[in-house]
């Protein structure tokens, strides 16, 4: 029996970054020789086991072989007689197939170690083609190390994979998966160029394909590509380290421009009620999780009310702040309303040549909110003689302290 450490932990370590977990690969060994030796099995399609003391992963040697489509499309074969080579053949990325012994050589089969060095993300070989997950575990990767480059041929396969339909099979669940690991990563916006770029991203999401080749208006859109300010605002989204929820309202926040006729270019009326059932649809589609679904819905059709903060039709009207923060549930949701603000802050930023642009508007979005907040329903409803003007009368305290909190930001405006 050889117990080798495989994977991710291998290529960190050679990259110089943390290592949170580690897998292992056992050589040589038998489900009956891991029981034998205190390993409690784990594994439901191949056989994997906890290690007795430190609850570890180790995996059996194990070969596979394509058997029907998809992600759980595969049969698999463990022995004794199963090399590590053979192991390490399998798996996706070259610089995720090299393992290290207890005599701490390095096992590098397939020109892993050169291909970290080169910052290149490379396949292993054919059977690459076999799962389309793999095709969203490298774009993950990409948004991970985001100065790594797709190799030539690699592209090429992935674009074979996406023609012959392979990844229309993927389920929903692990589209999700990929998709808000990848959102979390530090560049973000490489996955996305990545799935486009081998016509993935058509299939997967093609409310956010859309996007790309869509014109804006320049003086407040200087990339002008819809798709272009969508890639900067997830640069802006992680550089400032927001939430999942946060990150996908960033990604889904603009999907109505897709809808827009090219005759109304580069204007883009009424685009946030547009693209309210593209989000809803894909979020059914993906089974998206429901908070990011609702910060989502509302970073979409609100967005444009934030940034204006109030200012409709050349004049500034409070009531518009207390319609927002009313519809956005800020007296129970006080937490989701500040995400909504960050998601607008990325938004704002997502211009070229605007990354660190102040935004003015959050101040004030902030302290509307926390005089919002201030009212004493209680009070009002037990001052109301006649029950039923209850509601307008919390309305109209709102808005009076509303416009009190506000109003040094207006006037300086």
């Amino acid at each position: 029996m050889q117990i080798y450490t495989v994977g991710g932990a291998i290529r960190d370590e050679l990259l110089g970054r943390p290592v949170s977990d580690r897998d292992y690969v056992v050589v040589g060994a038998t489900p009956e020789a891991m029981l034998a030796a205190g390993f409690r099995p784990v594994g439901k399609d191949f056989p994997v086991f906890l290690h007795p003391r430190t609850q570890e992963e180790y995996a059996l040697a194990r070969t596979e072989r394509k058997s029907g489509h998809g992600y759980h499309g595969f049969t698999f074969h463990t022995a004794p007689d199963v090399s590590l080579e053979e192991d390490l053949a399998r798996r996706d990325l070259t610089i995720n197939a090299m393992a290290r012994g207890d005599d701490g050589v390095l096992v590098d089969p397939f020109k892993g170690r050169a291909d970290l060095e080169a910052r290149v993300l490379r396949h292993v070989g054919p059977a690459f083609a076999e799962d389309p997950v793999r095709i969203l575990r490298l774009a993950r990767f990409a948004a991970r190390f985001g100065d790594f480059q797709v190799a030539p041929e690699t592209l090429a396969l992935m674009r074979r994979m996406v023609a012959e339909g392979e990844v229309d099979h993927l389920v929903a669940e692990r589209v999700w998966q990929e998709l808000a690991r990848g959102l979390m990563e530090d560049y973000p916006e490489r996955m996305l160029e990545v799935l486009r770029e081998c016509g993935a991203l058509a299939r997967l999401l093609p409310e956010v394909a859309a996007l790309f080749g869509v014109p804006q208006r320049p003086e407040f859109h200087p990339e002008v590509d819809t798709g272009a300010h969508l890639l900067l605002v997830l640069q802006a989204a992680a550089a400032m380290d927001l939430s999942l929820p946060a990150r996908f309202a960033a990604l889904t926040h603009d999907l109505g421009k897709g809808l827009t006729p090219a005759a109304e270019w580069p204007r883009h009326r009424d685009h946030e009620a547009r693209g309210e059932p593209l989000l809803l649809a894909l979020c059914e589609r993906l089974r998206v999780p429901a908070d990011c679904r609702e910060l989502a819905r509302l970073v979409m059709l609100l967005h444009g009310h934030v940034h204006r903060a109030g200012w409709e039709d050349g004049q500034w009207q409070p009531q518009v702040l207390v319609r927002v923060l009313e519809r956005c549930d800020v007296q129970r949701r006080p937490e989701r309303f500040e995400e909504l603000l960050l998601a607008c802050v990325a938004d704002h930023r997502g211009r070229l040549g605007s990354a660190a642009a102040p935004y003015p508007q959050q101040a004030l979005w902030q302290a509307a909110a926390a005089a919002f907040r201030s009212v004493d329903g209680g009070a009002i409803a037990r001052a109301c003689a006649d029950k039923t003007r209850i509601p307008e009368a919390l309305h109209q305290a709102r808005l009076a302290a509303v416009s009190a909190a506000v109003a040094p930001f207006t006037a300086s405006d």
